[in-house]
């Protein structure tokens, strides 16, 4: 992995722990030559984690909807800013551009983006690797509901096992180097054991 899609919120949220592991990602990322890929915005955690991997010295490559330019919230100091048609090109160039995702805590925006990563992955669009960085355990009650919808029978295990989550970035960017996404083409005979 080279090039990693960062999902996070265009708010700061209400804990500092958030912008905190937002800049230590970016250490990690810097750290290990990873190009960051991410929303384009200068605001939120959005822009703490832009703004901390730049400081690092490393590269930043932001995808903004021209709307979202227009209102101003473009990072203008990036390595480089691609401003697109919509909100579904945006996705799409990230994830074109990108070897894996990570969510950082967010709020809908960051939650629909890494569902569709997710979701095309389950449908073998993509063999990436997806991660939350379960910063302060912002994820755990999600992360409970998809088990509960693995024993539900709505998620297989296997597609379940698509996700995966740690409180330390550095320890979830090297699980996400090693991590074979599995051939998930099962999806189509219904058995979710």
């Amino acid at each position: 992995m080279t090039r990693i899609c960062v999902f996070t919120g265009s708010s700061p949220g209400a804990l500092d722990a958030y912008a905190a592991s937002a800049r230590e990602l970016a250490r990690v990322l810097v750290s290990g030559r990873h190009t960051l890929v991410y929303g384009g915005a200068k605001v939120g955690l959005m822009g703490v984690l832009a703004d901390a991997v730049i400081a690092g010295g490393g590269e930043v490559i932001g995808v903004i909807p021209a709307h979202l330019e227009a209102k101003e919230v473009a990072h203008r100091g990036l390595s480089e800013l691609r401003v697109v048609g919509s909100m579904h090109e945006r996705k799409a160039v990230m994830s074109e551009l990108s070897d894996g995702v990570v969510a950082l805590p967010g709020g809908l925006g960051t939650l629909e983006e890494l569902f569709e990563m997710l979701t095309w992955a389950q449908l073998g669009l993509h063999g990436k690797p997806c991660g939350v960085l379960n910063v302060a355990g912002y994820f755990d009650r999600l992360l409970q509901f998809l088990d509960h919808a693995v024993d539900q029978r709505f998620i297989s295990e296997l597609h379940r096992g698509l996700l995966l989550s740690d409180d330390d970035p550095t320890v979830l960017v090297d699980r996400m180097m090693a991590y074979q996404v599995p051939n998930t083409g099962k999806w189509l005979d219904r058995d979710t054991s």
